[in-house]
C-alpha cells in the first residue's frame, strides 16, 4: 500500500463546487478527522458549504494550516482551470498541496514550476508506483468485508470507517482499507482502485488486503456501483479481488436516480443483493450481503427509524444508519459471519 506523510493541519479547497456529493471528501475529513481541519476555501459564495470557517489563503497559513487539500472529487477527477491561479498561489506562500484528482498536479508545468519555486510540496494520493499484478482468484487467509452500494457517493467509505472503529472498540483484529483519494487522505495510506488499469483491478484488491490471521477483519472501503455505467468496472474489480466473506449493502433512500444520469433510476435492494451476492462468489463461495445501510439524511428521523425497521424485517438481516444511529447490529451480524 502506498503511504502519504501529509503536513497537518488542513485547509480545505471546495472551489465553486455546488453539488454535495462531488465535496465528499471534504465532508469526509471533517468528519472523520476534524482535528486535522482549521477551515475551508470557497471561490464562490454558493459553492458547497461544509460548516469550517470561511478562509483565504493568508488567514489558513495565520490559522497554522500546513497543506491545502483538494477536498472535491468532480466527476472524470480533472482540475478546473479556474482553480490553478489558487493552487500556485497556495504553494507560493508556503502551503503543500494534496489532491486526489486523476489528473497528476505535480505534471500540471504552472504547479511544477511554483512548487521547484516554494519548495512546497505535492502531494497526488491517487498516484501509485506500486508494481501490481493480475488477480489470481486463489484463496488467501484472515477475513475480509466490503461495503458495496446501490450507486455512487452515498456512504461506503462512511460504514466502512464506522465498522472498523466499532470492531477496534470491541477488541476485534481490524484495519480499514482505503480504496480512494478520501480514505486515503483519512487514513494516511491505501490504494486508490478506480486509478489502477482495468487488468489489475482485481489484483490490486489482492494486494490491499493480504493473506491474515484467522480471525483478523480487514474493512475494505467500496468504490462505484455495479448499477452504474461509468464505476461499475472498478466495482467488479473490486469484489472479485477483495472475496469479501461479508458484504454490507449501502443505500440512499432518498435519490430516484443514479448519481449524474438522471435517466437511470436505482435498483431495487433485492436485486442489487442478489448481484453483489453472484458476482462475490466468482472467489468466494461463501460471499454473502449481511446487512444494510442507510443514508437517511433527507428523512426525519421518525421516517428514519420506521424504514430502518421495515427493510430489516423484509430482508431479514440488519439494516442501520450509521452516521446517525450507529453501527452496533450490524456489527453483530459481522461478528456471527466470523464465527460461521
Amino acid at each position: 500500500m502506498n503511504r502519504h506523510d501529509l503536513a497537518k493541519p488542513y485547509v480545505l479547497f471546495i472551489g465553486d463546487v455546488e453539488h454535495p456529493a462531488y465535496a465528499k471528501t471534504a465532508f469526509g475529513l471533517r468528519d472523520w478527522v476534524p482535528e486535522a481541519c482549521v477551515g475551508q476555501l470557497r471561490l464562490s459564495d454558493r459553492a458547497v458549504d461544509i460548516g469550517l470557517p470561511d478562509m483565504t489563503l493568508a488567514q489558513a497559513v495565520e490559522a497554522g494550516a500546513k497543506t491545502l487539500v483538494i477536498a472535491i472529487a468532480p466527476m472524470g477527477g480533472q482540475l478546473d482551470p479556474d482553480w490553478l491561479e489558487t493552487i500556485t498561489a497556495a504553494l507560493d506562500v508556503g502551503l503543500d498541496v494534496a489532491a486526489g484528482l486523476h489528473e497528476r498536479l505535480a505534471e500540471i508545468p504552472e504547479i511544477a514550476e511554483a512548487s521547484r519555486r516554494s519548495g512546497s510540496r505535492v502531494h497526488d494520493v491517487r498516484q501509485t508506483d506500486m508494481a501490481l499484478k493480475v488477480g489470481t482468484g486463489a484463496r488467501r487467509t484472515g477475513r475480509r468485508l466490503l461495503t458495496v452500494g446501490t450507486d455512487c457517493a452515498l456512504g461506503k467509505k462512511y460504514t466502512a470507517l464506522a465498522i472498523a472503529a466499532e470492531m477496534r472498540r470491541r477488541g476485534i483484529d481490524a484495519d480499514f482499507r482505503a480504496t480512494g483519494q478520501t480514505g486515503i487522505l483519512i487514513a494516511g495510506q491505501g490504494l486508490a482502485i478506480d486509478h489502477v488499469v482495468a487488468d489489475f483491478i482485481s489484483g490490486a484488491a489482492e494486494a490491499l488486503s493480504p493473506a491474515g490471521a484467522p480471525d483478523h477483519w480487514d474493512v475494505i472501503e467500496g468504490q462505484g456501483s455495479l448499477f452504474h455505467p461509468a464505476y461499475a468496472g472498478v466495482t467488479l474489480g473490486l469484489v472479485h479481488g477483495s472475496q469479501p466473506d461479508a458484504m454490507v449493502l449501502c443505500h440512499d433512500p432518498g435519490r430516484e436516480s443514479l448519481l449524474g444520469l438522471p435517466h437511470m433510476p436505482l435498483p431495487a435492494l433485492h436485486d442489487a443483493i442478489l448481484a453483489y451476492e453472484a458476482a462475490g462468489r466468482l472467489t468466494n463461495r461463501e460471499a454473502r450481503v449481511v446487512g444494510i445501510a442507510l443514508n437517511t439524511s433527507s428523512l426525519a428521523a421518525a421516517d428514519a427509524r420506521s424504514l430502518i425497521e421495515a427493510l430489516s424485517l423484509t430482508y431479514g438481516m440488519p439494516c442501520c444508519d450509521p452516521v446517525r444511529f450507529g453501527i452496533g447490529r450490524l456489527v453483530d451480524a459481522i461478528e456471527r459471519t466470523g464465527r460461521q
